[in-house]
């Protein structure tokens, strides 16, 4: 994972941990354990970075409970 990847995700983290009222390591762990940030973030960073913010959010909570994860 390049410098940039790493602070979008971690910039991510952040958001959702905002977004969701949770704090950034129980995000990061959520994310990790669902295999999002290495399964849907980090390989997907070309197109999400130029995103939305909002339209990340709502693609991770999908993410998370088409893996059975209600946020």
């Amino acid at each position: 994972m390049n410098r940039d990847t790493l602070s979008f995700v971690v910039y991510m983290i952040h958001r959702c941990a905002n977004q969701w009222g949770l704090s950034p390591s129980r995000v990061y762990q959520i994310l990790k354990s669902s295999g999002c940030i290495q399964g849907y973030l980090v390989p997907h960073y070309d197109v999400l970075h130029t995103q939305s913010s909002r339209y990340i959010l709502e693609d991770i909570q999908q993410y998370l409970k088409n893996r059975g994860i209600v946020i």
